[in-house]
């Protein structure tokens, strides 16, 4: 794997023209997706500025042109008319500024003021590579293009670490005053979230608090992508907890969650019922964003995720490329817990009806599965003789679901665990399987959970073997993103 110094990590692009032989050689890569959003050429990690506006869905991703390494951010643009089709717009907030000298950092959308506008970390570093953390602010151009406030909305807290990053814009109907939450770690070296306030969304910031969290209050060492929503009367507090190990989840030590709870702006507390809980329960899954709308509906949000995890390697680093976006989730309260399902659209991505005597499926398509509740087990990926493969699997005694991606030929970030498991209270009744060239997503009982991975099958590893009590369904997938070089 290729060493990068940090001339090569943090070297500006001035011509598109430097990475077209990079895009025109990961394109013939057997692993680039076909109905996800993927980079152009180099890494993707967030998803930024998710909103809906004048009749499109605007979506924005972080990205490092040169090759699969975190160095110099740009948000990259992408366009939608149904969350399912994706245009590439090009770059769109580039790191141009005294305040974002080494990058556009991860941020949020705010929609309904006659435009777009974008609320992003500008990560400065002085020359000696301290760095200071600014939060700023972006009118999205009619014409697609970055229009920057003349200076940031505000600086680095100095009774915090470096560590400030990832703003989300808030409106509270019961203050009527906005909000900005920012990730931040104390310097105990705890995470926690910082609250900023404002009358109005484009001026006159201050610093508010921290906002309290009883019960979490030694969380991990940084929580990334804070997020408060609202759905169905219920207040979501959504946070990514770094740097600890929670049961269940192997020895991954990222994780992307959320706690139930109610929001008290005036005291600058959530107060949550219940635990923290895992958002998505597969192995790659990371820095959740819902999306701002102008007509905000009450009853469920619209989630997109990176379909990675920091600190994590991937085979195809090796060609220079990293990264991927989830499919849109909508999100649900059912009873005290947040569901989460495929938007209804995808179906129309549906084509051909696998014939059910294939003895392989198609690089990318939609699975469906009934199940009566008794044992079952999937074998996808699998080699000669039904050996190998990613193995789902359900055991009707302990009422335990289980994936498994130990027995693939290419294995990858071993040491956060290859098995991740969880228990089913109502049993199986059905799965909804979305596979890609490179990932996989599993829907369980309707949103009840979902594991997100990626996978990365080599020569060979083309069949699947069902057995048990379920029946299958399943259809090809038509092309939904393009590899278009737009820059």
């Amino acid at each position: 794997m290729k060493t990068w110094t940090r001339e090569e990590r943090y070297r500006v692009l001035k011509d598109p023209e430097e990475i077209r032989p990079l895009h025109d050689r990961i394109v013939a890569s057997p692993y680039r997706q076909t109905y996800h959003i993927q980079p152009v050429t180099g890494l993707l990690n967030d998803p930024n500025g998710f909103g809906y506006h004048d009749g499109l869905w605007h979506l924005f991703y972080q990205w490092c042109p040169w090759g699969a390494v975190h160095g110099l951010k740009y948000w990259y643009h992408v366009t939608s008319t149904d969350l399912i089709t994706w245009k590439n717009e090009g770059v769109c907030v580039k790191p141009d500024t005294e305040w974002d000298n080494k990058g556009a950092y991860s941020g949020s959308a705010l929609a309904g003021h006659g435009s777009l506008y974008l609320y992003y970390t500008g990560n400065h570093r002085d020359s000696d590579w301290t760095r200071k953390s600014y939060t700023c602010l972006v009118r999205l151009g009619e014409d697609g293009t970055a229009q920057k406030a003349e200076a940031p909305l505000f600086g680095p807290n100095p009774d915090y670490t470096e560590h400030q990053r990832d703003p989300k814009i808030i409106h509270d109907p019961v203050t009527q005053r906005y909000y900005i939450l920012l990730g931040a770690q104390r310097k105990d070296r705890t995470g926690c979230c910082l609250v900023y306030t404002s009358k109005e969304p484009f001026s006159g910031w201050s610093f508010l608090g921290e906002l309290k969290v009883p019960g979490f209050e030694d969380f991990g060492d940084m929580w990334e992508c804070p997020s408060i929503e609202q759905i169905n009367g219920q207040d979501i507090l959504l946070f990514c907890p770094q740097h600890l190990t929670i049961p269940g989840r192997g020895n991954a030590r990222n994780h992307n969650g959320y706690l139930i709870g109610h929001m008290d702006y005036e005291t600058l507390t959530f107060t949550p019922i219940g635990r923290f809980h895992v958002l998505d329960r597969g192995f790659d899954s990371y820095a959740a964003e819902c999306a701002a709308t102008i007509h905000h509906n009450k009853d469920r949000a619209i989630l997109i995720a990176w379909m990675g995890l920091p600190d994590a390697v991937y085979p195809t680093d090796d060609e220079d490329w990293s990264g991927c976006l989830t499919l849109p989730r909508v999100l649900r309260m059912r009873g005290r817990r947040l569901i989460q399902t495929p938007i209804e659209e995808l179906k129309l991505l549906r084509g051909d009806v696998v014939p059910q005597d294939a003895k392989t499926l198609p690089r990318a398509c939609d699975l469906e599965l009934h199940c009566g509740g008794q044992d079952m087990e999937l074998h996808l990926f699998t080699r000669d003789g039904g050996r190998g493969g990613f193995i789902i699997s359900y055991d009707h005694e302990h009422q335990l679901f289980t994936v498994d991606r130990s027995h693939m030929k290419r294995r990858f970030n071993n040491g956060e665990g290859e098995v991740r498991k969880r228990v089913l209270e109502n049993g199986l009744q059905q799965l909804r399987i979305f596979i890609d060239h490179s990932s996989i997503e599993i829907f369980v009982n309707d949103g009840d959970a979902v594991f997100t991975s990626r996978i990365f099958p080599k020569e060979g590893e083309t069949g699947y073997q069902l057995s048990g009590d379920a029946m299958m369904k399943a259809w090809q997938m038509r092309p939904a993103v393009r590899d278009d070089f737009v820059i």
